[in-house]
């Protein structure tokens, strides 16, 4: 891996310290779980770049640089998987492969393997991502520069890919031949193919593999660019003291290489259908809970094989972060099985999960996992029990915090220390466009307990944040901008209109840095030479 990021490291207009790249990885200060420290919620999409969505380009080193000028030392993403049904990132097509819409063009360019982009003539909008505008574009500049290498590409860099090819072959091939045949199907699930490939009959699966081979070949260059890509970033953000903390979420889709390649290790009928479904049974939400449609996991299967895939999927996510968080941990201690026949949620079950021989299996073969458990909804005993019985870190929401009275376990002074610490996560409005929707009580509570009003609300809410025991705080940066709701992420429950929002590069200024490192230094979360108004370079 080393020599394929030497192809495109120089490419960028940072440049990494130090002529051997090689020694970075075994030396650099990883996130280190016992430590106060505090970062910012930001995905990688939501980056600024010309190209229509953030990528993996100048924009994300320039990002690392404003972290560390306001003293942060996470940054935490959303899954870097590629986007499914609704421009999700949690219903990815693999829970292997990385999204092509973060791969940075500018490297692309410079390598001489891509023309110079020409936008479209209106150009592409700089606070929303069009997806529906931006991939068809992006995909094609991608295909022009697969074609560039291949043509053009010097003996390093082939050998690079080629290796990085062997190195990945254990998802990689399976994940390039259903690209493929996704592509000639024109997007057809998979279940709808002819039989013998859906079956993945051996003479079927060979004969495709040889009149694909060119579209493989080009699904793997893509592939290829995004781990250079974003083991670079990585790299540099590390050597910067910034950890990088990624997300993983618990289910698959049904549409997937991962439900087509190892159909039995999931509750399918004789079709490829699921026989019931994930998701969360009704409360104060919704009455008719949510139904999410994955299809859930023969866990007895999985057991049987000593949890190889999961263990291979958190060595993959290793990759890319230093720590990362699982999406419904509550599900591994136990989940809501749903008929697929119902419609609703109304009519699931629970049943039990795999619990701690899961990550048991894992960490033996991993070593320590660096997870944070994501719990948050109903959570029940047999829950806290895997999660303390895991040594792993649960999340606080500050904004769920004031509904009750003063022993709501998300009120910063009922928190323990190994605790991660949100003003709100990327489900959540903004800080402030919580506060305008808020019921009178809430907000009247708030602002006694965090002695704020309207104006004020974001930065009291992350000064709370970092003076609690919380050993992490994290803030979505649309919190720390100060920004109403009509800049969140997501509105879960709802399709469309999701997932697109970006930050303009002249938000990330100097003023919310230097309030956001004044309040990390003076909590102990960051370099106390910000108290005298220096800065961290």
């Amino acid at each position: 891996m080393h020599s394929d990021l030497s192809v495109l490291r120089q490419q960028f207009e940072h440049k990494l310290p130090g002529d051997e790249f090689s020694t970075l990885d075994e030396s650099l200060t990883m996130i280190d779980l016992q430590q106060r420290s505090a970062g910012v919620l930001l995905h990688i999409t939501s980056l600024p770049g010309p190209h229509g969505v953030g990528d993996f380009g100048p924009d994300a080193y320039r990002f690392v640089d404003w972290l560390v000028s306001a003293g942060q030392r996470i940054w935490q993403l959303l899954p870097m998987t590629p986007i499914g049904p609704g421009d999700s990132p949690y219903q990815s097509v693999s829970a292997f492969a990385g999204s092509p819409l973060m791969v940075a063009l500018e490297p692309l360019v410079q390598a001489g393997w891509l023309a110079s982009p020409t936008l479209p003539a209106e150009g592409f909008d700089a606070d929303k991502v069009d997806f529906s505008k931006v991939v068809p574009w992006r995909m094609a500049q991608l295909r022009a520069a697969s074609q560039g290498f291949f043509a053009s590409a010097d003996s390093q860099a082939r050998a690079s890919f080629e290796t990085w090819c062997i190195q990945r072959d254990e998802w990689l091939d399976d994940y390039a031949l259903f690209m493929a045949l996704e592509t000639v199907h024109q997007g057809q699930p998979w279940w709808q193919w002819d039989a013998s490939l859906r079956k993945r009959d051996a003479q079927a699966m060979e004969t495709a593999r040889r009149q694909h081979m060119q579209e493989m070949r080009y699904w793997k260059f893509v592939q290829w660019c995004f781990d250079t890509q974003a083991a670079a970033l990585k790299v540099y953000a590390n050597a910067r003291g910034v950890a990088l903390m990624g997300d993983l979420p618990i289910f698959i889709a049904h549409h997937s290489v991962d439900c087509w390649a190892r159909p039995d290790l999931y509750c399918l009928d004789d079709q490829f259908q699921p026989t019931v479904v994930a998701g969360v049974p009704p409360d104060d939400m919704g009455p008719d809970g949510q139904r999410w449609g994955n299809p859930l996991y023969r866990w007895d299967r999985m057991a049987a094989e000593d949890f190889a895939w999961w263990t291979a999927r958190v060595r993959r996510a290793l990759d890319h972060a230093d720590v990362f968080r699982i999406d419904h941990f509550r599900g591994f201690a136990g989940y809501w099985e749903i008929p697929a026949t119902c419609p609703t949620a109304k009519e699931g079950t629970w049943q039990p999960g795999p619990g701690k021989p899961l990550f048991d299996a894992i960490a033996r073969a991993l070593g320590t996992l660096p997870i944070v458990a994501e719990d948050l909804g109903l959570i029940t005993p047999d829950v806290i029990a895997l999660r303390d019985g895991c040594g792993f870190p649960g999340m606080k929401i500050l904004q769920f915090a004031f509904g009750g009275d003063g022993t709501h376990e998300f009120l910063p002074h009922n928190y323990t220390p190994p605790s991660f610490v949100y003003t709100g996560t990327h489900d959540n409005d903004t800080v402030k466009g919580w506060w305008h929707s808020a019921t009178d009580r809430e907000r009247a509570y708030a602002g006694a307990y965090l002695a704020a009003t309207e104006h004020d609300i974001h930065w009291a809410m992350i000064r709370a944040a970092c003076n609690s025991v919380a050993r992490q705080a994290v803030f979505p940066l649309q919190d720390v901008l100060g920004l109403d709701g009509r800049h969140r992420m997501n509105v879960p429950g709802t399709c469309g209109g999701n997932w697109g929002w970006r930050v303009r590069a002249e938000m990330l200024g100097a003023e919310p840095a230097r309030v956001l490192g004044l309040i990390s230094a003076a909590s102990g979360r960051g370099p106390f030479e910000l108290m005298s108004g220096k800065r961290t370079n």
